[in-house]
């Protein structure tokens, strides 16, 4: 009888950054189609997942900024076997963690108040913007994270010698080689 391989299962997240990691994954190109060959692409934010699957490599963007990163990201980790932060906002905080300078009711302020044509207030409540966290964090201090990918975004280059090279069982966290 003949042994059928299951193919590693990837899932791609995206948390509190500009979606740049993201679009270098999608600048692989031609390339996607010899990854999706090897891969079982099982949740991106082109999914619709409702539960977070079990995954074999999962790609995280973003920094947690809020009360739902916190929890998916958790989520995240227990169902993952390698998480690797993608990207300087993941592995830094980077842009995203810039509001950690300042008060959250100063930020909050700024948004919904000051900047506002029509002040509405703070939205709070059911259906309302995810409770910010008093501090945007890189993923590492949250969870823990397998490998690092740097670079804001990583090239395409950079993301698809990464994944190939730990499907392949060589790959380690880059050294910021790539810019």
């Amino acid at each position: 009888m003949d042994r059928v391989t299951r193919k590693p299962r990837l899932a791609t997240v995206w948390l509190g950054g500009c979606s740049g990691c993201h679009m270098s994954f999608l600048d692989l190109d031609e390339r996607l189609i010899s990854l999706a060959a090897r891969v079982d692409l099982c949740a991106s934010p082109l999914t619709d997942y409702k539960d977070f699957p079990e995954t074999d490599i999962t790609l995280v963007e973003g920094a947690v900024a809020n009360q739902e990163h916190l929890e998916h990201i958790r989520t995240v980790r227990r169902r993952t076997k390698i998480l690797v932060s993608l990207g300087d906002c993941a592995v830094t905080g980077n842009v995203t963690a810039m509001r950690n300078i300042f008060k959250l009711e100063d930020v909050l302020d700024r948004a919904y108040r000051q900047t506002a044509t029509v002040v509405i207030g703070i939205p709070s409540g059911n259906g309302a913007v995810p409770r910010l966290l008093d501090r945007v964090r890189p993923v590492h201090e949250v969870v823990k994270v397998d490998r690092f990918v740097p670079g804001c975004p990583p090239s395409a280059d950079a993301i698809h010698e990464f994944v190939v090279g730990l499907l392949e069982g060589r790959a380690t966290s880059l050294q910021g080689r790539f810019g």
